[in-house]
Order: C-alpha cells, then sequence, then structure tokens
C-alpha cells in the first residue's frame, strides 16, 4: 500500500461540518480506488464500496426514485449485510462514470447529509461538463494525479527527516549536503523514468528492473488509447490518437510550442481541426497545457495567448515510455539535456502542476525564451530550467530588467542551491517538487 497525500484531504473533507458529497477526478489509474477504499475501511464504522464498472447491475439502485431512503433500502438488497449508520458510514461508489443517474443522486446525499457519499472514476472531467443533469453546486471537488516526487520518495522507504533537511535547504536557500544532493538526484533520474503511476511505482520498488516498469507504462498507455476508442465521438478518434501520440515528437522540437500542423503533418492544420481533440485531452487528465503570455505581468491568467501554448503528458513516466528506446538509459546515466531539453521541461511541469500551480511561459520572436512564469507570493517569477550546471541566466537576467516586471528569478539545474550577485535563485530541479514551501506564506 503507497502512501499518498489525498489521505490527509479524505480526512479533512470527512471532519469538515456541513460537507457536501465528494467527487475524486483524475486519470486512469492513478491510485483513486485503492486509496478511497483504504481511508473507508479505516475511518468509518460502516463502509459500502460498490463497482459500476463490476457490475452493471448496481446501476439499477439509482433508477426511478432517488430519495436518500430510497436508494438506501435498494442498496440493501445488494448488500444485505450493510449498515447504514448516521454519521459514520462511507458509500463509495467507483467507476461512476457508467451510472449518470448516480453522479445525479448526490445533490440528495448532499442535501441529507446522513451519509458521506464518495464518487470516483476515469474521464469525470470530461463527463462533468458533457451532462445536464451534473448536480453543480451540491457536490465538492478533489483532483487526484500520479504520484509527485515526494510521494515516490516514501515509496522508495526515504525517512521523513531526510525528506525535511532537503525541504529544510530549499527553504533557508543554503547549499545541501553534497551525499543528499547525489542520492535525491538519483531518485530524481529514477522518478523521470518511473513517473508516478502507483502500478509503474510498485513494479519499480518490488523488482527494481525498468524493463518491467515499461511494460505496466506501455499498458497504461494501451488503456489511454481503449478509452479515446470507446468515448471519443467516432468523427475525432482519429485525431485525439494522432495528437496524444504527436506530444514527444512536440516536445522534442528546439522551439517546444505546440504546432497543429506536425500532428499529422497537414500543414494547413488549426484549432479548427485538432482544437476538441486536444480539449478532450486535458479534461481526461492525461495532459497539460503551459500557454504563453502577452507579457510577464501579473495577473498572469489575464496576459495568457490562448492560441500559443506547450503540451505536456502529466507522467513523464509515460513520456518516456512512448520515446524511442534509448531514451531512459539516457537518462540514468545522467543524460539529462536529451531531446532538447524536454525531458526535463516535462518532469518539473509535472511538478509545478502537482504543486497546485497553472503553466505560463514567455517567449519572444526574438532570444527571450523563459521556461514558466510563476505567481508566487504576488510577485511574478521567471524560471528556467536546464539540465545541466551551467549558472549563467542571460534570459533570466533580460527578463528582470527594467523592461519588463519580473522581480524574482529562479534556476533550475544539476547543481546545489546558491543565490548569485544578481539575485537569482539556483536550485537542483526536483526543488520544483517543493515549490510550495519554498514559497509559503
Amino acid at each position: 500500500m503507497l502512501k499518498r497525500k489525498i489521505t490527509d484531504l479524505l480526512i479533512e473533507w470527512k471532519n469538515r461540518p456541513n460537507k457536501k458529497s465528494l467527487l475524486v477526478n483524475g486519470a486512469r489509474q492513478v491510485g483513486k480506488t485503492c486509496s478511497i477504499d483504504s481511508f473507508g475501511k479505516s475511518n468509518y464504522g460502516s463502509y459500502i464500496y460498490i463497482n459500476f464498472e463490476e457490475n452493471s447491475d448496481y446501476a439499477s439502485i439509482f433508477v426511478g426514485n432517488r430519495e436518500v431512503d430510497a436508494v438506501t433500502r435498494k442498496m440493501s438488497l445488494f448488500f444485505p449485510n450493510a449498515k447504514f449508520i448516521p454519521g459514520d458510514t462511507l458509500i463509495f461508489l467507483d467507476e461512476i462514470q457508467n451510472c449518470p443517474d448516480a453522479r445525479d443522486s448526490f445533490k440528495f446525499f448532499s442535501i441529507d447529509g446522513r451519509y458521506d457519499v464518495v464518487g470516483s472514476g476515469s474521464l469525470l472531467g470530461v463527463m462533468q461538463r458533457d451532462e445536464p443533469s451534473y448536480p453543480v453546486g451540491l457536490v465538492e471537488t478533489m483532483e487526484m494525479s500520479s504520484l509527485d516526487f515526494e510521494e515516490f520518495l516514501w515509496a522508495m522507504d526515504v525517512p521523513d527527516n531526510i525528506i525535511d533537511d532537503v525541504r529544510r535547504s530549499l527553504v533557508e536557500k543554503g547549499p545541501m549536503e553534497k551525499l543528499f544532493l547525489d542520492k535525491f538526484n538519483e531518485y530524481l533520474r529514477w522518478h523521470i523514468i518511473v513517473g508516478g503511476m502507483p502500478e509503474a511505482v510498485l513494479a519499480f520498488k518490488e523488482t527494481k528492473h525498468f524493463g518491467n516498469v515499461l511494460k505496466v507504462q506501455k499498458s497504461i498507455i494501451d488503456a489511454y488509447l481503449d478509452d479515446i476508442s470507446k468515448h471519443v465521438p467516432e468523427r475525432e478518434k482519429n485525431r485525439v490518437i494522432a495528437l496524444f501520440n504527436s506530444i514527444p515528437g512536440q516536445l522534442a522540437r528546439s522551439n517546444k510550442k505546440f504546432m497543429y500542423a506536425e500532428v499529422e503533418g497537414r500543414k494547413n492544420s488549426r484549432y479548427d481541426t485538432y482544437g476538441n481533440s486536444l480539449l478532450w485531452l486535458k479534461r481526461a487528465g492525461m495532459v497539460s497545457l503551459c500557454y504563453n503570455l502577452h507579457e510577464p505581468a501579473l495577473p498572469l491568467l489575464s496576459n495568457m495567448k490562448n492560441n500559443a501554448f506547450k503540451v505536456y503528458m502529466k507522467d513523464t513516466g509515460l513520456l518516456i515510455a512512448m520515446m524511442e528506446s534509448g531514451v531512459a538509459k539516457a537518462v540514468l546515466n545522467e543524460n539529462l539535456g536529451i531531446n532538447k531539453g524536454s525531458i526535463m521541461e516535462n518532469i518539473v511541469a509535472d511538478m509545478l502542476v502537482k504543486e497546485g500551480y497553472d503553466l505560463t511561459y514567455f517567449e519572444t520572436k526574438g532570444t527571450l525564451e523563459i521556461d514558466f512564469v510563476l505567481n508566487l507570493n504576488g510577485i511574478a517569477t521567471a524560471i528556467e530550467v536546464k539540465s545541466g550546471s551551467n549558472r549563467q541566466s542571460k534570459s533570466l537576467a533580460s527578463v528582470m530588467s527594467d523592461k519588463y516586471q519580473v522581480k524574482r528569478g529562479i534556476k533550475l539545474l544539476n547543481d546545489n542551491v546558491a543565490v548569485d550577485e544578481k539575485g537569482v535563485e539556483h536550485y537542483p530541479i526536483f526543488a520544483a517538487a517543493f515549490m510550495r514551501s519554498m514559497n509559503a506564506e
């Protein structure tokens, strides 16, 4: 059983007065079922698990009268030993995308308040927006991703006090011991290759064999493609698959801006051709978008160029699995600049998204390119990602000049913590996974 951060969030939700029913979103196989199941068994006197994919007959529970007493009576026909204890019962509705009526029942459970209800499943980000019956305003949502870097460290049995020591060095902007730096850089390389999908992490934890990890990752990618085949309208399927398969190549270009014309080599392709396909992948939790800015100034979201963006995979291990053979070996051998730095950018994007940040970048038609721009404590902050250890920061110096409103610069590189004479902060690449801690007010 992997330790996950969502457990604490679920306990916080449970203890909240007047809470609403909860819907846990997230891509396929990120660990939603396992985490919620463990939470339910450990924190309630009565726990009822209903999986609509395992047994489609369960859908009949929610047909017709959906008042809570009527629904629980029908549940008892399928689960005669179930106890419905007010204030101490969790009903977990898994693979809920297969039962729209169950999603609609959330509002009745929220209003009633006697029993806690959690729903989960894949492709919910797509379903929620496409169905008018979705109970807006009467359900809380929680996002779950694959394991972040800290959860990966837990899986590798790294002690909390060691993680805290490294975190402290990052927060205090002081260099860390070389032993810690080297070991955490090794963990980073493992995390890049393995990613954070629980099954892949467990395969690595148990066997330390990257070949076994790759088999798991390939099966997950196949499951993603199967979801596309099952759930995307027929006229869009080939476009979604082509766009998904184009992501590694798009990131490997020097200019990583996403180009519709690169999806299938059609020069005249544009948003009208692939826009809905890209939106589907984003809502399904498979990719993240990073938008270019008109200028690197707050508020960032008001400065975004909606037609200029980069597309990152939400799990870097899956990105590696989609690339040509030999990439994982290159990463393991510390060749982090492979594929024009696309892998390093993707892992940083992955870490920042899991820390809760919206992704933006800044690029001009000239030579100025800033990989990420974040709002950190009300300050526009430029972040540059480099696979080597060169501390020169010409782009950061340019964007931190009087011409722009960027007041803080961060360089993530293969080196220790330092602050240079121009005030640019230098951190090892894995520091992106601790960005919230580093900027806590």
